[in-house]
């Protein structure tokens, strides 16, 4: 019976076998989703609860209250969109491609929380937020999916399949 083939190659080699695709015009849309619901599902939510008078955990009632007005509502359908995108993003692409493209979404929180909530945002957080940008651009240059395939058993051509049969 053929042995498994072990493939001990250097990083070039390695670098050839990964999955190097192109994203699908829906998988695009679904990084967007990803990116924009998270934002828009947490400024829904801040400005439900600004709305509301504090909330403490000793009224739990007041709580499940609050999840069903429209912003709050509003927000939690978004954010269950974002879980459901999330997974989606993470069955076609890695987690180190996928975490930093959804890193995308500080940058849209800070815009609507300075025009939207009103919101002030000092120089510092601006500059972190510069420097979130940049870092996601570098891995957007990398591909989405970096499995490498090496110990994986290499299938039997129909002539070494017969020869195994002509020798049992």
């Amino acid at each position: 019976m053929r042995q498994p083939s072990f493939s001990f190659a250097g990083k070039d080699a390695a670098a050839e076998r990964m999955v190097h695709h192109r994203l699908s015009f829906n998988q695009y849309l679904i990084l967007a989703f990803v990116s924009v619901s998270v934002p828009l599902g947490d400024a829904a939510l801040s400005h439900g609860m600004t709305s509301l008078p504090p909330i403490s955990l000793a009224h739990p009632l007041t709580l499940i209250g609050a999840v069903f007005t429209p912003w709050i509502a509003l927000g939690i359908v978004l954010l269950i969109g974002y879980f459901a995108s999330y997974l989606t993003a993470l069955s076609w692409a890695d987690l180190t491609f996928v975490m930093p493209a959804t890193a995308l979404g500080n940058v849209f929180v800070a815009l609507l929380a300075h025009f939207w909530l009103r919101e002030g945002i000092s120089w510092m957080r601006w500059m972190g937020i510069v420097m979130i940008t940049v870092g996601v651009a570098f891995v957007a240059h990398g591909p989405a999916n970096t499995t490498v395939l090496t110990n994986a058993p290499t299938a039997l051509t129909a002539e070494e399949m017969d020869a195994e049969e002509a020798g049992r």
